[in-house]
């Protein structure tokens, strides 16, 4: 029988606060997120209810630990293995104890495959469409709405969840940014672009003033699977195979773009709102011709060797 979350006497005293220090600090110097830090707690608690004194645990008892996660799914293991050695690490680096035992913990390869990726023939393509549907006298709120909607997706990197739920009032006309709360209730400033700030404008008055959001759909907003729909359709009018297109490839194609065109890394994660550079690294693939051509033009020594030193 699995053990109860009730049960906190099935962890030590030393375990559970080892588990609070280690979780302060990972909030304190990391800014790790709230998910993440209830997944690693309940990760750290299993693990100590399982093992009965997880802080002064050797290899022997971590490597059968190890083997009893054998049927988890891969993101899972990965997960729990990453917990257990953080933990060890931050014990070791603590002086708390002199070893660490976390190497006997299992190594699942969980290498991320790359995003699908919209070249900018591609974007021209999708916009190509729009502005078709747009030239019009009188176009469609519809059309107006599908225009704010893929200006926002693709100038300024939302989430899907973030950009369907923004408050009516949450682009102001006279800022070029907003104020977003994402992922883990952290706070971010997001630049709005010139085009798609008049792409809201003139969807705006579309929009009954008694909403409470920018995307209205019934009495909620819309809906991220309408949004994924409307996305599909339009990538399949642009001639390109809906299959490769969707809200968060829109998003990747932003953070691909910019970077491809000189913007720094950190930047980049401070726009898309990643808690970790890493995930920033993944997600932002750039072809490696540009990164060769980038060092052989952009290292310093590049210039010793010019002036022959």
């Amino acid at each position: 029988m699995a053990r109860s979350r009730e049960e906190p006497a099935s962890i030590g005293a030393r375990d559970r606060a080892m588990i609070d220090r280690y979780l302060a600090m990972l909030a304190a110097e990391r800014g790790a997120a709230r998910n993440t830090m209830l997944a690693y707690r309940n990760d750290l608690e299993d693990a100590a209810g399982v093992l009965g004194n997880l802080a002064d645990a050797d290899s022997d008892a971590l490597a059968k630990l190890g083997r009893g996660w054998s049927e988890l799914a891969p993101s899972s293991l990965a997960r729990k293995s990453s917990a257990l050695r953080g933990f060890f690490a931050f014990l070791e680096a603590e002086a708390i104890r002199a070893d660490n035992p976390s190497d006997a913990l299992p190594r699942p390869s969980t290498r991320r495959p790359l995003p699908k990726v919209l070249s900018h023939q591609d974007v021209d393509a999708i916009f190509a469409v729009i502005a078709a549907r747009l030239d019009t006298a009188h176009p469609s709120p519809l059309d107006l709405r599908l225009a704010a909607l893929i200006e926002l997706l693709y100038g300024s990197g939302l989430r899907a969840s973030e950009l369907v739920s923004l408050p009516l009032h949450a682009l102001a006309t006279d800022r070029p940014y907003l104020i977003l709360r994402g992922k883990g209730g952290r706070e971010r400033l997001v630049p709005i672009s010139d085009r798609a700030r008049a792409a809201v404008a003139a969807w705006r008055p579309h929009v009954p003033e008694e909403s409470a959001w920018l995307f209205p759909s019934g009495k909620s907003y819309l809906s991220r699977v309408r949004l994924f729909q409307l996305v599909r359709t339009l990538a399949a009018a642009a001639g390109i195979d809906p299959a490769r297109v969707s809200p968060h490839v829109l998003r990747h194609a932003f953070a691909t773009h910019l970077l491809e065109g000189g913007a720094d890394l950190r930047a980049l994660q401070a726009m898309l709102g990643h808690a970790d550079i890493a995930t920033t690294q993944i997600y932002t693939h750039v072809d490696a011709a540009r990164l060769v051509t980038l060092v052989n033009e952009r290292h310093p020594l590049v210039d010793l060797k010019r002036s022959g030193a």
